[in-house]
């Protein structure tokens, strides 16, 4: 916190920090051309093109809408110019559908209709306001300058919102206008009112903003798209680093009064690093779930409840969530782990995914990655140990059956690993059978199901809330029937729990136990292919394509397979566990196919094909055609597993054993033998 030699060094500075307030804060009125119309209240502007206001603002006293121009128009006023603008999002009147616990708050947001409106924003604090010291108003009037007032030498938060002093009268007019912190340099809330009762001055605080949701939109105007409070904060945060770009031809901005405020309180995390933190974030997706931010403050602040009574959504409130008041290494220590953890995990999320947008994303997750780095540098060497193997969250398990050799009785012998996936060749065996003489397949397979349940809840927690990792399991030729979407495995870690199968519950894909780290050429180039088609097409194997089951079929194989094009795969109705299924899913392997599909118990050679092929194959054409790529296949199989598993009790489904195969060149197996350390998650 700072002291009063602090605030007192920093009142002499104050006056630039009020002037940059000043011209944000607008006045909202009825529609431009209107003359004689005092106007209803204040706002202040927060990004470009956006008015943040409160929603009361824009009633009229008997709670109906303020007369408007045609299609709600109404003016904006600031730097002497009024200017069109449209309320957009409502935050006091969610829609009927949202649910009780939609989020309500008097605030409402007013986009400016002329999209080349140039206008200064102001700071919107991304941390709670609990106690203000030193604290302004600012009410926006019609053509005059903006009144800026002492609001407050003590303030609080409680249930209502942010109070202020009891001796300052909120003139009429000021509703809706910014509440600033001086001692911070911030937009904490914005002015609500006059409490009847004991009379203190109220204003939301701004992070009641974190409620925004797209069921706030008005009908009829255009937002900003599904997660508007990202979209928002996004645009703020970018436009605050642009203003400090070298060569604009701009005055000292908002920032420049930060810096000069806080110059002397020997922060190592200052408002240098601040302002360009939040604009790397303001880079990155938005966090597919706001319980991932809650997650990775809590690491940061080494405890397992939630970090506090504030909903976090963004990285940005994560960010704001660290400042905890301690010494200034301890500060800066939890925010260089905090953005390690973001860019990481961002990282992971797109790892393998393709297209621009992945590639976009990795490079500016690499940004932020390079940007925590630098400032690492000055960390204890025992906390740049800790912190630098931020633990990788896995995306799959994947069950190896090794062959060994045969038995007296000519049985094959087994030994068995389990291994978490990380993408691109990274795994971490986390449990192993070997013994010196093995044992049978499906002796193998019965220890690995005893285990195979917890393993894959553990796996689904250090993932992330709501996550279901892949299951991938890697078998030898001659076991490529094996129907791994039918096993079952515990559903808890209960001693008595009950089992279930795994298929319709998360994604399941076969691999070839025989593809390891090396590569090959073709099966790259296949799975390049696969990748960049536009459609996926089944290539059907017809049973005895030659004129015999002999040399001629596996000649007809051949061909067959080397001659398909791209975004091909193969698709068998037979029995892959011998005979011509068993080569034909070889020469597939050979020629370099990475994905292939077929029923875990196809027909013999010596039955052909009847309406349940058919239905097999037709199945299969319209789950490519409308797959959308073959990195959704996993999913898009799991779903017909679920399916079939509903449609039990009625009958049979085409895909009830269906089986994927799915062997990613770009993310191989890991070798059996070796002498390298393998990569670690931590």
């Amino acid at each position: 916190m700072p002291t009063s030699e602090d605030r007192t060094a920093g009142r002499a500075h104050y006056t630039q920090l009020l002037d940059h307030a000043g011209r944000t804060t607008v006045a909202l009125r009825p529609a431009p051309g209107t003359s004689g119309a005092r106007p209803w209240g204040s706002g202040v502007l927060i990004a470009p093109g956006w008015v943040l206001t409160c929603a009361h603002v824009l009633a009229a006293s008997d709670g109906r809408r303020r007369d408007m121009g045609p299609d709600g128009v109404f003016g904006v006023t600031f730097d002497g110019r009024v200017v069109p603008a449209r309320l957009v999002y409502d935050l006091s009147r969610p829609a009927p559908d949202a649910g009780p616990a939609a989020a309500r708050a008097d605030l409402a947001l007013v986009r400016l209709l002329d999209p080349e409106t140039e206008h200064p924003c102001a700071w919107l604090s991304d941390q709670p306001a609990t106690l203000l010291e030193d604290a302004y108003i600012f009410r926006g009037h019609g053509e005059s300058p903006v009144d800026p007032f002492i609001a407050v030498r003590f303030g609080a938060r409680d249930a209502r919102g942010l109070q202020f002093g009891s001796d300052v009268r909120v003139t009429p007019g000021a509703s809706g206008g910014p509440l600033l912190d001086c001692d911070r340099g911030e937009v904490v809330g914005i002015v609500k009112g006059r409490h009847q009762q004991d009379h203190v001055g109220l204003a939301v605080p701004v992070t009641a903003l974190r409620g925004l949701g797209p069921e706030h939109l008005v009908a009829g105007a255009e937002g900003l798209g599904p997660d508007p409070y990202h979209a928002l904060m996004s645009l703020h945060d970018r436009w605050h680093w642009a203003g400090q770009e070298l060569g604009r031809a701009v005055g000292p901005t908002w920032f420049d009064a930060q810096h000069t405020i806080m110059a002397g309180r020997g922060r190592l995390w200052g408002v240098q690093e601040r302002l360009q933190a939040l604009d790397l974030l303001a880079r990155l997706p938005a966090p597919r779930d706001p319980l991932v931010v809650e997650a990775a403050v809590g690491e940061v602040l080494e405890r397992g409840e939630r970090p506090g009574a504030w909903l976090l959504r963004t990285w940005r409130d994560g960010h704001g969530a660290l400042y905890q008041g301690s010494d200034p290494y301890t500060e800066l220590r939890a925010f260089v782990h905090y953005l390690r953890i973001v860019a990481q995990r961002t990282a992971d999320e797109v790892r393998d995914a393709p297209g621009d947008e992945a590639a976009g994303v990795r490079e500016q997750a690499a940004r932020l990655a390079e940007f925590v780095q630098a400032k690492a540098v000055v960390l204890q060497p025992q906390d740049r140990r800790r912190i630098g193997p931020v633990r990788r969250r896995p995306r799959s398990v994947l069950v190896e059956f090794e062959p060994l050799f045969y038995d007296e009785g000519g049985s094959e012998l087994f030994n068995w690993s389990v291994s978490e996936g990380y993408g691109q060749g990274q795994w971490l065996r986390v449990d192993v059978q070997e013994s010196a003489g093995g044992v049978p397949f499906e002796q193998a397979r019965e220890q690995v199901l005893r285990r195979l349940g917890g393993r894959l809840l553990r796996a689904d927690g250090d993932a992330g809330p709501g996550a279901r990792v892949r299951l991938e399991v890697a078998v030898p030729e001659g076991h490529w029937d094996t129907a791994v979407g039918q096993w079952e495995v515990a559903a808890s870690t209960r001693r008595t729990a009950r089992l279930r199968p795994v298929g319709p519950g998360r994604a399941v894909i076969l691999r070839d136990q025989g593809r390891r780290e090396q590569v090959d050429p073709a099966w790259l180039r296949r799975w390049q292919g696969l990748a960049a088609a536009r459609e996926l097409e089944a290539l059907r194997i017809p049973p005895r394509p030659g004129a015999d089951a002999g040399t001629g079929s596996a000649e007809a194989i051949w061909r067959l397979l080397e001659t398909a094009g791209d975004g091909v795969l193969p698709a068998l109705c037979h029995t892959v566990a011998d005979g011509f299924g068993r080569d034909a899913v070889g020469v597939a392997l050979d020629t370099g196919f990475p994905a292939g599909l077929w029923p875990a118990h196809g027909h013999g050679e010596e039955r052909d094909c009847d309406a349940g092929c058919e239905e097999f194959h037709r199945g299969v054409r319209e789950l490519l055609q409308g797959s959308g790529g073959v990195t959704r296949l996993p999913e898009l199989v799991r779903q017909l597993r679920a399916k079939a598993t509903e449609a039990a009790e009625e009958g049979t489904h085409w895909a009830r054993d269906l089986v994927l195969l799915y062997d990613d060149p770009e993310d191989p197996i890991p070798p059996l033998f070796t002498d390298r350390p393998q990569v670690s998650p931590r």
